[in-house]
Order: C-alpha cells, then sequence, then structure tokens
C-alpha cells in the first residue's frame, strides 16, 4: 500500500546545550596585590596614575666615624592605561523573538572574554617588568629539582620574608608532578597524585597558567650568538646604562636586538672574572649570575656591533646602588636568551593591580560588580538609540598593573 503524499511541516527550536564556557587560568588576577585597587578614591590623588614607595637603600660604613650618605626616597608608578570593551546589539524585534531569554548568556561570554584579556595583559609583567631570570629558553622546567633551583636562585639574591609564589606554564606541571612521584614520600605524593597539582613547595605557591606571554626574542637571541663587550655608556653616578657588543650575527640587522631581550654573562672567558650580582641588601657577593634586559629594541651597525641600553644599571662603584662583584670589561662575554614563554617567582606582593570601577552612564542603567570567576570588576550598562530601533549593552573595565622588578624573576619556559 502507497504512503500519500502527506505535507508536513518541521520546526527547528533552538534549546539551550548546558555546554560550559572554556575557562583560562586565569591566576595572575586572583593573587595580585589589589591594596590600590580602587586609588581613584585615595584622598589627594588626582589622574590615573599613583607613586608607591619601595624601601630606601642604604651602605654600611666600617668605622664609628660616621660618612652620610644621601637619602633617596624611592617610587615606583601604577598608571590604569588600558581600557577594554564588549558590547552587542539588536533591534527590538530581534529582542522579543529570539534573545530575551538568551541574554544572560551573551553576558557571560562577554565577561569570560574579557576577562582573559585582562588577566593575559597583567601576566606581560612577567616578560617586561623581570631582568633575572632561570632557565636558558632551550632545555624545559620540568622537575621539582629545577624549582628548588629556581627558589634557591631567587633568595640568594634577596627576596622578602613569607611565602612565595610560583607562576608555571600549565603544560610543564605534568611533567613536574611526575618527577616528584618517582620520588618515595608517600603523603606528599598522595596529595599530588589525587590533584596532579603541584600546590606548595618549598615555602612557595605555585599555581599554573595558559595564558603565560610569549617573547619574541630579536636576531641574536634566535641564533644564539654570544656577543663580546666592546664598550661602555656611563651614567652621572658610574653606573652602565648601555653597551656596546661586537660580534652580531648579521651586520645592518634591524632586529639584531628587541626590547626586553634578557641577557647572561658568560662565566669562563679567558682572562675576565666571573660577573655575579651582590645581594641586593647587605651588597655581599651572591651566587647569582649578572643578568640585565634590554630597554628598547637595537639594531646591528654595519660593522656588526649592536648597543643595548641595559635594566638595571650596573654599579660596581660603592653606592646605594652598588651590585655588581667586579666592573664589567672589555671582552667579556654575553648570551641572549631565545624566544620563550614567561613564568615568575614573587615574593612580597610586588604584583599591583588598580582597577577602578567606572561611573554610572546615565541615562542608562548601569551596574558595577567583580566577576567571581575572573576577579575582574566590570561594569555593564544598556539602553536604546532614540528613534532607530536599537539597543545595546556594554560591558567595559580599566585597568593598570605593575611588577616591582627586584621582588621577582622571570620563569623561562621554552616555546
Amino acid at each position: 500500500m502507497a504512503i500519500p503524499a502527506n505535507i508536513l511541516q518541521q520546526v527547528q527550536t533552538y534549546q539551550l546545550s548546558s555546554l560550559a564556557f572554556l575557562q583560562n587560568l586565569c591566576c595572575f588576577v586572583s593573587t595580585a596585590n589589589t591594596k590600590f585597587k580602587n586609588f581613584e578614591n585615595f584622598v589627594g590623588n588626582l589622574g590615573d596614575t599613583i607613586g608607591f614607595d619601595l624601601p630606601p637603600r642604604m651602605t654600611v660604613t666600617n668605622s664609628l666615624v660616621a660618612n652620610f650618605q644621601p637619602a633617596d626616597q624611592r617610587i615606583q608608578v601604577l598608571t590604569c592605561g588600558n581600557a577594554a570593551s564588549a558590547s552587542y546589539a539588536f533591534t527590538s524585534q530581534q529582542f522579543i523573538f529570539n534573545v530575551e531569554d538568551y541574554m544572560e548568556r551573551f553576558g557571560k561570554s562577554a565577561i569570560t572574554e574579557l576577562g582573559a584579556q585582562i588577566e593575559a595583559n597583567i601576566a606581560t609583567n612577567t616578560v617586561t617588568n623581570t631582568f633575572r631570570f632561570f632557565g636558558d629558553g632551550v632545555n624545559p622546567i620540568n622537575s621539582f629539582n629545577q624549582l628548588a633551583q629556581a627558589l634557591a636562585f631567587f633568595r640568594n639574591f634577596g627576596s622578602a620574608s613569607g611565602r612565595a609564589k610560583g607562576y608555571l606554564s600549565d603544560i610543564a606541571v605534568p611533567n613536574i608532578v611526575g618527577s616528584g612521584l618517582n620520588q618515595f614520600v608517600i603523603d606528599r605524593n598522595n596529595k599530588m597524585a589525587m590533584s596532579w597539582e603541584v600546590g606548595e613547595f618549598s615555602n612557595c605557591d605555585w599555581y599554573q597558567s595558559n595564558l603565560l606571554p610569549v617573547h619574541i626574542a630579536g636576531t641574536e637571541g634566535q641564533v644564539g650568538t654570544v656577543l663580546t663587550v666592546a664598550a661602555l655608556t656611563f651614567a652621572a653616578d658610574g653606573s652602565i646604562t648601555a653597551i656596546t657588543f661586537n660580534g652580531t650575527s648579521a651586520a645592518g640587522d634591524a632586529n639584531s636586538v628587541k626590547q626586553y631581550d634578557k641577557f647572561q654573562f658568560i662565566d669562563g672567558v679567558a682572562g675576565q672574572p666571573n660577573m655575579r650580582y651582590l645581594t641586593f641588601v647587605g651588597h655581599q657577593p651572591s651566587s647569582c649570575p649578572v643578568q640585565f634586559q634590554a630597554t628598547a629594541n637595537a639594531a646591528s651597525t654595519g660593522g656588526s656591533q649592536v648597543t643595548v641600553n641595559v635594566y638595571p644599571p650596573l654599579q660596581a662603584n660603592p653606592t646605594n646602588y652598588q651590585n655588581l662583584n667586579n666592573q664589567v670589561q672589555v671582552g667579556m662575554q654575553v648570551r641572549v636568551l631565545p624566544s620563550h614563554r614567561s613564568g615568575m617567582i614573587t615574593a612580597g606582593e610586588p604584583l599591583f593591580v588598580g582597577m577602578p570601577m567606572l561611573p554610572d552612564q546615565t541615562p542608562f542603567p548601569t551596574a558595577n560588580a567583580n566577576d567571581s570567576e575572573t576577579g575582574v570588576s566590570l561594569r555593564m550598562y544598556y539602553g536604546a538609540t532614540f528613534g532607530q530601533n536599537q539597543m545595546g549593552t556594554v560591558y567595559d573595565c580599566i585597568w593598570g598593573s605593575t611588577l616591582v622588578p627586584e621582588y621577582s624573576m622571570a620563569l623561562i619556559f621554552p616555546l
């Protein structure tokens, strides 16, 4: 029996899938020092920048005869110079027929994306505001032994008392945990195996991030050039602010050195002493190799030389800011890190974040709130364009961050 030619209607509905949002590991925002988060409310502070004090530096004279030294009030600034927004708009028909019951999902997507952008921006402090580092950008950091070595170098230079914080690449964590499980430590291993996280180790709280910034090195870092000191530029106080090197990989290379490239003096150069930092407090020789970063891009000359502006200033003279065990000499050699992903270790809460609440957008309904998952302070407002059949919603925020360099050390993960 033949089936009759029925005329049937199909109705396609739009159902919620209950799929969770893909989250990022936002550990920088949630662990940052928020003392100045709402500094717009501080009495007497005007403008988008606030200055905060750093501990003064001193020297000691081995005598009962006083040698009065200049007092220097050190400051660092935090500027709220970043802004971001996510917005969407509909017609009245689209709103009532399509999305009125779906607005929460759009809003959550906007908040999640904004939080990720802010987290990634704050994480760039691991590149821009660190001059010391652990790792060579070639060999991975993949064991508890390396974490212990990193903490030893971090503390050998001088560090704030109390617990440290370490920020690791999430990709490196499984191998680090695996290296610990090979040791016969029953209680700790049971805890790690159940969580598969590094957690607490050596008086340091370890966090993992999938948003660690990538630094793309200049040519010298990419090809592994060994550079030789040719000339030095001194400031009025005798500190070295720039070094000219011989031996670039190519002449006239505009990309020879990139801003934030990191350098380390090489040990064992014939006729040259090994360079070590002095402890930050006490000015005693440490075990930390002298490392520094470039503060600006630098091109090589036709004679295969490049002049690099350095941070911190390298000071061998006995002042409050002395940080070298020997004066830098012509003929010393340095290596440059290759491109890498950067985490860090800190102590003393030196990562500051400012995230002031924005004002109401009168006459539009406005709300300010903190997102529980990302820790970000956001403003949301909505309204309609008069006579244009358009209604929109905006999520936005402003923020700034800074990291005190001497309280931190980069962890270098190969790409």
